[in-house]
């Protein structure tokens, strides 16, 4: 009996496109993530890692969407291959089953290499930007998610004076209760400071 063909997909963000992987590729089940691949505790790689069985293959765009660290990388193809799980790889064209080539392992060691060499410059190159940003006086951070250029400022203080639970105030202006809290916070510092 065949196995199945479970196909994963990884962007990094939700607002890339996962159609050119794995595009016109015949497959029995397929997870996608749309997160980093800095580490391997990604929510539909863990259900596909348990989904797997042994005769399935795993089948992956290219090395570096299943992991970017070449110790994950090794570890995640040792430990499918022993389960008698394949792992194919199609951008690089390699399948690993336990009885990989010389050449098989070197290719692994070295685009998982590139890949792990990858993730570090792109954190390198946002670090430098954000120094430079920060020198330059452009690097405020995220906006506050409640302020009165939003209308969420005076719709909260009418909802507070109002005495309204927080989790419905949250509701109201679409923001986390943690939001809300840390604005009640703030709200009353000053006349504390006051007091």
């Amino acid at each position: 009996m065949t196995g199945k063909r479970v196909g994963y997909i990884r962007v990094s963000t939700v607002l890339q496109n996962t159609v050119r992987q794995l595009d016109g590729i015949l497959l029995d089940k397929t997870f996608t993530d749309k997160c980093s691949g800095r580490d391997t505790n990604r929510p539909q790689l863990q259900l596909c890692l348990e989904f797997l069985r042994e005769g399935d293959t795993l089948v992956v765009h290219a090395m570096d969407r299943l992991a970017r660290s070449i110790v994950d990388l090794r570890q995640m193809i040792d430990s499918l291959t022993a389960k008698g799980i394949q792992v194919q790889f199609i951008k690089e064209n390699l399948t690993f089953n336990g009885k990989d080539s010389l050449m098989a392992n070197l290719m692994l060691s070295i685009m998982g290499a590139v890949a792990e060499f990858e993730l570090g410059k792109i954190a390198e190159r946002r670090d430098e930007g954000i120094v430079a940003a920060k020198k330059a006086g452009k690097y405020l951070g995220r906006a506050p998610a409640i302020r009165a250029s939003n209308g969420k400022l005076a719709d909260l203080t009418k909802l507070a004076a109002e005495n309204t639970p927080v989790a419905e105030m949250a509701r109201a202006v679409n923001v986390s209760r943690q939001t809300i809290y840390s604005w009640l916070k703030a709200r009353k510092q000053p006349e504390e400071v006051a007091a």
